[in-house]
């Protein structure tokens, strides 16, 4: 056994030990873990309603947003295949497991990378709800962790995972993003939903009379 695997079933075996001493929290820590997903939906919702009269680079980001998540959600699935890491509860029958088991493999984590990816593409959009989204994806890798679904590097592998997809798509893709939201904030039917910001240099009252009698 690596130090690394020994450094993650002893903090394993930590949070295991919390969760025993916390009976109180179970309900609410595994309500969060298995359902939190929908504060991540609101949350990336918000973020289009935040940005929905910015520019077009503001809103694309947004946009990308709920598009990173899918997309490390997606590119999760070939990573769990490939390591197919049993659960821990499969390898320490001595958990306490508050987690449904399940025949699913283990690493990376995806609820992890779901989590990752939408705190890192709503940074792009807005650092308020960021931040506010970074913090609650830490708190669902710890709860993944708590109910013994996932050892604390799957959660931490499937954070830095999500994380990259997003900022790393950001990068590769901001330019034809901002072109496209562009258009599609000009259709007929989105052009109410996302007006394009108002030209505050156009608007200005003329400054000289000169400029008002022109």
């Amino acid at each position: 056994m690596t130090p690394l695997h020994r450094l993650d079933d002893r903090l394993l075996a930590d949070v295991n030990d919390l969760a025993r001493h916390t009976g109180w929290l179970h309900g609410t820590v595994l309500g969060y873990a298995g359902y939190g997903v929908s504060l991540f939906g609101v949350l990336l919702l918000a973020g289009l309603w935040l940005r929905h009269a910015g520019t077009d680079r503001a809103l694309a980001a947004a946009g990308w947003a709920p598009l990173a998540v899918l997309l490390a959600v997606g590119l999760n699935q070939p990573l769990v295949a490939a390591f197919a890491e049993a659960r821990p509860y499969t390898i320490h029958p001595g958990l306490l497991v508050l987690a449904s088991r399940s025949s699913d493999f283990s690493f990376p984590s995806d609820h992890a990378a779901m989590a990752g990816a939408a705190a890192a593409g709503l940074w792009l959009a807005s650092r308020a709800l960021g931040a506010l989204t970074t913090v609650a994806a830490l708190v669902m890798a710890l709860s993944r962790v708590y109910i013994a679904a996932h050892y604390p590097w799957d959660v931490a592998a499937g954070l830095v995972f999500g994380a990259l997809v997003a900022l790393v798509g950001w990068v590769l893709l901001r330019t034809p993003l901002t072109v496209l939201t562009g258009w599609l904030r000009a259709r007929p039917g989105l052009r109410q939903a996302f007006p394009a910001p108002v030209d505050l240099a156009a608007r200005q009252e003329p400054s000289t009379p000169e400029a008002a009698a022109a």
